[in-house]
């Protein structure tokens, strides 16, 4: 039987890729030092999916229940991460929590300033397929009119879903560390929750794997899903086509300089919301790894949103992504090897070529 089960549930844009590479790139260090990723990083994908009830594998070959029962026969410390979990709703979370015990459960959840969630969850959501301007997206939240934003990607009522149903000692709040912070912050604090001691895992992972495209790139993308229709629904036929061979394979390699953000007449507002937030955080028992004033922008400089970025940028933008897509279509021939041919088939096809010159002989 598990000892302890740590569950790691987002928020989603806290810095989890980076976590997760190094949890998942040290999976046997880990258990050596007595700590268990049950399955894989796509075994936790598929079983939070099935917790959730979410139809985003056509044949998942994990559930939930297959991977608490991989964590219940390890007798050391668990660790399960995924930062959809954290939108899961509060009977889904308490079914989770039950199917864990008896081992002594314990809730993460990982909060960064909203001055930097905004244009990030934004942009997650473009990726995703969504269709929405940045003015729309920041509008809605504004005017209350989108409340998923707060339950799905804020520690604040996730804290509340999930920490509820764990004593407060197991409940733990990480701060993502502002710009200009060591790279290994992060993981310094999650490894300090779980109790990982340094020297286990090697930190020399990809930091920036889930890459923030610049603003004329998400604009162009967000196009895209537009002129897509129905073509290449979310999840798996949009990931397959259009995360792997426009996202990951193009937008990402160019350079992004032009960067976005909340516009200065909705500075004073984020900055009212970040205040709100680290009360609300101060005030709910849990431990604190970092430091609440995290939470609060400092010196917010105000950006342009991508709805600003100008129409020759955006055509140029366009065209060398066109560009960027036939080399990589390029690099993908090379890659794949031509079909093997047998002996008759190319008897057959040397035959059938003569009969054609035959006849194109004849004729003329």
């Amino acid at each position: 039987m598990a000892r302890r089960v740590f569950v790691h549930i987002g928020a989603p844009k806290t810095g989890s890729t980076y976590v997760q590479n190094v949890l998942w790139n040290n999976v046997e260090p880990l258990q050596r030092a007595g700590i268990l990723l049950p399955g894989k990083f796509s075994a936790h994908d598929e079983a939070m999916a099935d917790l959730r009830e979410l139809p985003w594998h056509a044949t998942p070959a994990w559930s939930w229940d297959r991977l608490t029962a991989k964590a219940a026969s390890w007798p050391g410390d668990v660790v399960i991460t995924n930062e959809g979990l954290g939108a899961a709703t509060s009977a889904q979370a308490a079914r989770a929590v039950r199917s864990l015990q008896p081992a002594e459960v314990h809730i993460i959840v990982a909060a960064r300033d909203l001055w930097r969630t905004f244009p990030s969850m934004w942009q997650q959501s473009i990726r995703a397929r969504s269709v929405w301007s940045f003015d729309d997206f920041i509008a809605a939240v504004e005017r209350g009119r989108f409340e998923d934003f707060w339950e799905h990607y804020t520690a604040n009522r996730m804290l509340r879903r999930w920490g509820d149903l764990v004593p407060a000692e197991n409940r733990h709040l990480i701060t993502v560390p502002g710009p200009g912070a060591p790279r290994d912050t992060l993981w310094r604090r999650f490894a300090g929750v779980i109790g990982i001691p340094d020297g286990v895992c090697d930190l020399t992972v990809p930091m920036g794997v889930n890459t923030s495209l610049g603003a004329a790139e998400v604009e162009v993308l967000r196009r895209v899903n537009q002129a897509l229709g129905d073509r290449y629904p979310h999840r798996a036929p949009y990931q397959r086509a259009v995360q792997r061979h426009l996202v990951d394979a193009v937008l990402k390699n160019r350079e992004n300089q032009l960067r976005f953000g909340v516009g200065p007449e909705r500075a004073e507002w984020v900055l009212d919301l970040a205040e709100e937030q680290i009360k609300d955080l101060d005030d709910y028992p849990c431990e604190v790894v970092g430091d609440l004033a995290e939470l609060r922008p400092v010196d917010p400089e105000p950006q342009p949103t991508p709805s600003q970025v100008r129409h020759d940028q955006l055509l140029e933008t366009a065209i060398e992504t066109i560009i960027g897509m036939i080399s990589h279509a390029e690099q993908l021939h090379g890659l794949v090897p031509e079909p093997r041919v047998s002996p008759i088939e190319r008897f057959r096809r040397r035959a059938a070529g003569k009969v054609k010159r035959g006849i194109q002989k004849i004729r003329t």
